[in-house]
């Protein structure tokens, strides 16, 4: 069962009264809209979280309670605000925010599948599973940093990993004393607990989950020396980012970091990769633990080997040089040299950025149809996830009479596209995305050449998809897009057993 809401302890942390007057219930309708269907649990802070049922829109929602609404709710509603501000494949989408004033309640998107927290009852994960879950909080906390707010909750509770495997954050809860650093520290949390299933409470923040494992000292002791398997870099990396005396990166350029190691599974991970280095905050730190003083001399002594080797090839060359014939004696007989500059060390790549797309940008492509269902298609783009485009209902699969629709995406200029996600209302479609040149036109004629001219796919196709979100990657690398054509060949299933495809939000990732 999903788990949601479970964050780190709140302030407020206390269970909430029963209520005997007013107590939600299954089935009852909030907002005349959001029908209550199971309680799923109370989250650490004492809400009530709910799954339920959009009536409207049909789709399957978490409603996160709170007792009283009010002004004790203030900050509940206005985390939940600025959250529905960024949208990301990482992110949960915040549908709706409502006081009641004798109670207040967040709408978001429900998520199949389960918190990190309880995939992790099963043991540690790999390292390969554990980086590639850390990336992708990390490029969904970049994505809110961008827009200068503060996530606040990056907990193994608010990581959720659904069961098509995407990775998503939920729970944004950002009070006074949580800043950006709050966040990046946190991931490294993520990437302790997921090597671990350990939670380091001194260094992240209090959780009901077992605390980090340390030594008689208190320090924490590294991943690698609580199960065997870490990679050292991995290891090294994660000791980093919970070291308090060491300067953090930005959680975009620790995205970048994690997506330079997080590789295919079927791939050796690349032993000698090295992480990503932090400075020290200040000059004359304390005393290291035996773990980090290891590492400082081992880095010096590393420092002196490669000084003394250069040293050595520079005489030899210089010795080389002075017995040509070829060079020109300098001053006092030696040979005159010329030395090139160094050239600078390699960069890490920049993390994905959204891509945002206007009404203009997108279009529905039907060349058999019969141009009744092109209107709305600016609704998926408008930044939110309770409107859609919705096509004509149908009476059989896989689209009727028709051999499919489709979504064309004409970018203003030549894009590096990285991924492009496509939300819907219901599970069940299928659907390819394709690459082509230019624009037919807008008309039947038009949207048959489209279909005829862009053969060109991307990545794999996607069948009879299990979940709502479809995510089109596999973009050849350096190679840059001005047209997309998502092309949907089998209609997903609603709630009301009806035919019908809704596209509720596309959302599109570029290189930084």
């Amino acid at each position: 069962m999903t788990q949601v809401g479970e964050g780190q302890e709140a302030e407020e942390a206390t269970t909430p009264p029963v209520l005997t007057v007013g107590a939600p219930h299954v089935g009852e309708v909030l907002a005349d809209r959001y029908e209550l269907a199971e309680h799923i649990n109370d989250d650490a802070a004492g809400r009530q979280v709910w799954q339920g049922v959009d009536v409207v829109l049909r789709r399957p929602v978490a409603v996160v309670l709170r007792y009283p609404g009010g002004d004790s709710a203030q900050e509940m509603l206005q985390a939940a605000v600025t959250a529905s501000r960024v949208i990301h494949p990482n992110l949960a989408g915040v549908y709706d925010a409502i006081d009641e004033e004798s109670r207040a309640y967040v709408v978001r998107e429900w998520i199949d599948g389960e918190a990190l927290r309880e995939l992790v009852v099963e043991g540690p994960l790999d390292a390969e599973r554990a980086t590639s879950i850390a990336h992708a909080v990390a490029s969904a906390v970049a994505a809110v940093h961008a827009t200068g707010m503060v996530h606040g909750n990056v907990h193994p509770g608010t990581v959720m990993v659904a069961d098509d495997s995407r990775v998503v954050l939920a729970d944004a809860r950002a009070t006074e004393g949580d800043t950006p650093d709050t966040d990046v520290r946190a991931i490294g949390g993520i990437l302790y607990f997921a090597l671990t299933g350990h939670w380091p409470h001194a260094e992240v923040g209090p959780s009901s989950l077992p605390d980090a494992v340390r030594d008689g000292s208190g320090a924490i002791a590294a991943p690698r020396m609580v199960r065997a398997g870490v990679p050292a870099y991995l290891d090294d990396l994660t000791m980093d980012l919970l070291d308090e005396r060491l300067a953090l990166p930005s959680a975009d350029v620790l995205a970048a970091e994690l997506d330079r190691l997080d590789v295919a599974a079927e791939e050796p991970f690349i032993v000698d990769a090295g992480p990503l280095r932090f400075s020290a905050i200040e000059e004359g730190l304390p005393e290291q633990p035996p773990a980090t003083r290891r590492k400082l001399i081992i880095g010096v002594a590393s420092l002196l080997v490669i000084a003394t080797v250069g040293l050595l090839l520079g005489i030899s060359v210089l010795a080389d040089r002075g017995d040509s014939n070829d060079a020109a004696p300098g001053p006092g007989g030696a040979a005159a040299t010329t030395t090139e500059q160094p050239t600078g060390g390699t960069t890490a790549p920049a993390a994905p950025k959204a891509v945002p797309l206007t009404r203009d940008q997108v279009r529905i492509v039907d060349p058999d149809g019969d141009r009744t269902e092109l209107g709305d298609a600016a609704l998926m783009v408008d930044g939110k996830r309770d409107t859609a485009w919705e096509s004509d209902t149908y009476k059989n699969l896989p689209f009727g009479d028709k051999s499919g629709m489709g979504v064309l995406i004409k970018f203003a200029e030549p894009t590096d596209v990285t991924s492009v996600q496509v939300n819907l209302s219901a599970t069940g479609a299928s659907a390819e995305l394709f690459t082509g040149q230019g624009d037919s036109g807008n008309t039947s004629a038009g949207d048959k050449k489209i279909l005829t001219d862009y053969k060109t796919r991307i990545g794999e196709p996607i069948e009879n998809h299990e979940a709502t979100t479809l995510t089109f990657g596999g973009f050849p690398p350096d190679q840059k897009h001005q047209y997309l054509l998502i092309w949907f060949t089998k209609l997903p299933q609603t709630s009301e057993g009806k035919l019908r495809l809704e596209i509720q939000e596309i959302a599109v990732q570029a290189e930084g």
